[in-house]
């Protein structure tokens, strides 16, 4: 992981089945990646070392808040020049940055979607512009 640079924190929220992974795959094939996307929820984390910038995927999905803390996700998010995308990010409310992205994803009647953005922070509302 590149040590330099700016990155970004971007918590995906929502209930089961609401577009959060599809979410990221979209964000994942605009940076060129071609290969399958899956949700980590067994492994936590997948990372994409070969886009620019590089990605971090995590689904905090089966981790409990008091498990978070040990798992060294606090000094996984002091990396910079990274994007963060983190699925259940509830599990480390304590541990993330205040300046993040915030999308928040619910169903709609009819199947559709619904997304929300928020931005938490000066740099994350720059980040705004591209959405």
């Amino acid at each position: 992981m590149r040590e330099s640079g700016e990155g970004a924190l971007i918590c995906l929220r929502g209930p089961l089945g609401s577009g959060k992974t599809v979410f990221v795959r979209g964000f994942l094939r605009k940076l060129g990646h071609k290969g399958a996307v899956r949700s980590p929820t067994f492994g936590l984390i997948h990372e994409y070392r070969r886009l620019r910038p590089q990605v971090l995927h995590l689904d905090l999905y089966r981790l409990k808040p008091r498990e978070s803390e040990g798992l060294g996700l606090r000094e996984l998010l002091r990396v910079s020049g990274c994007v963060f995308l983190i699925e259940w990010p509830e599990a480390a409310q304590a541990l993330l940055p205040k300046d993040r992205l915030e999308l928040s994803f619910a169903h709609v009647p009819n199947g559709g979607r619904r997304l929300r953005l928020r931005a938490l922070g000066p740099r994350s509302r720059r980040l705004t512009a591209a959405f």
